[in-house]
């Protein structure tokens, strides 16, 4: 693989590059696994102590361009509320309710809730996420089953037709590297084969363990706890989402996920650090100071903003809305759809609700 950044006279810096460079090209579908959609159902857990291998590549970048460093860290903090996870939301003659930021992972430092924010949703009467699909899986596959287009080609079209041969090549030998037969998911939408091959070992030994994500565990302590549990979404109007994006570039985005082979882990590692560090506005920078001379990944980068955040956040913000003016809610959604001009915090701040970080 071709890397872009500027080449240094340091191997071990080279190496980095070409590292950081495939973190940058998965990124955004590695982030729609983790960060923005929960399609992840619920199973019975077992307990059990599960190690990732995973290394922080933020922390060679410190050593190895400390400079490209501090131009992501520079970037981040020029995104409105940037940083945090846990925000009040109030209203005049209501009380107050919470928005927070989730990972939709399993790892322990993502579904450990801060004092702050358990104290939050101790508090609370109601717990949002963002589509309670996932929580039952007969729902999920009644829900699949009536738009089957969404996971599957039909037709003679086959996941090969959009392939080139070294593409397709490619493919088939990472796949069988992971003991998938490529003919064998031919016919599987390349979205949804990226959510069965991004996760790294460790969050699938926690998922074959049984151990819940972030939003189903949030879910299933509200409901053992009493409270009231809503959603924001559907499953299919997630995958609507997904479905509207470009072919193409969900192609992109599968052969550069299956080109990162065991990077998987290092690729989780560096976004669960910063999810545990509350730096949910660090992620588009990263990716922006990775490949600075990518016009066409950009390009990739603003359609999956586009689709995937902006136009959910919309969504989201009008459903939550009345639930807010109920008071005592605990919305939980994925943490990118919290920063930015058109995140749902400057969302709630322009439909009157005054928006605070917890610190």
């Amino acid at each position: 693989m071709k890397t872009h950044a500027k080449a240094t006279a340091i191997p071990m810096a080279e190496r980095f590059a070409d590292r950081l460079f495939q973190l940058a090209a998965a990124f955004p579908f590695l982030l729609l696994l983790a960060l923005v959609v929960g399609l992840v159902t619920a199973t019975p857990a077992k307990s059990r102590e599960i190690v990732c291998a995973g290394k922080n590549l933020l922390t060679e970048l410190a050593t190895d361009d400390p400079a490209a460093l501090e131009e992501v860290r520079r970037q981040a903090a020029e995104t409105p509320n940037g940083s945090g996870l846990l925000w009040r939301v109030e209203k005049e003659g209501v009380e107050p309710s919470y928005l927070f930021g989730t990972m939709h992972m399993s790892d322990p430092r993502v579904v450990t809730l801060t004092e702050d924010a358990q104290a939050a949703f101790d508090a609370s009467e109601r717990v949002v996420i963002e589509t309670t699909d996932i929580l039952d899986q007969s729902k999920m596959a009644a829900a699949m089953f009536k738009r089957p287009e969404l996971m599957m080609f039909t037709g003679d079209e086959t996941l090969a037709d959009h392939l080139s041969e070294e593409d397709r090549k490619a493919v088939s030998e990472a796949l069988a590297e992971r003991g998938v037969p490529f003919s064998s998911v031919q016919k599987m939408k390349p979205w949804m084969l990226i959510s069965l091959v991004a996760l790294p070992g460790c969050e699938l030994e926690r998922k074959e363990a049984g151990m819940p994500i972030l939003d189903i565990k949030l879910a299933a302590d509200a409901e053992a706890s009493g409270k009231e549990v809503l959603g924001l979404e559907s499953a299919v109007e997630q995958l609507d989402a997904m479905a509207l994006l470009p072919l193409d570039l969900h192609m992109r985005g599968l052969v550069e996920t299956l080109a990162l082979g065991d990077g998987l882990d290092d690729v989780m590692e560096t976004m669960v650090a910063l999810y545990a560090q509350g730096e949910t506005g660090m992620f588009w920078p990263l990716i922006r100071v990775a490949i600075p001379q990518e016009e066409s990944a950009g390009d990739d980068y603003a359609a999956f903003d586009e689709a995937m955040i902006k136009v959910r956040n919309g969504t989201m913000a009008e459903r939550a809305a009345p639930i807010l003016d109920r008071g005592r809610a605990f919305i939980a959604v994925g943490a990118l759809h919290l920063p930015g001009e058109e995140g749902l915090i400057e969302l709630l701040r322009a439909e009157g609700y005054a928006v605070e970080p917890v610190l």
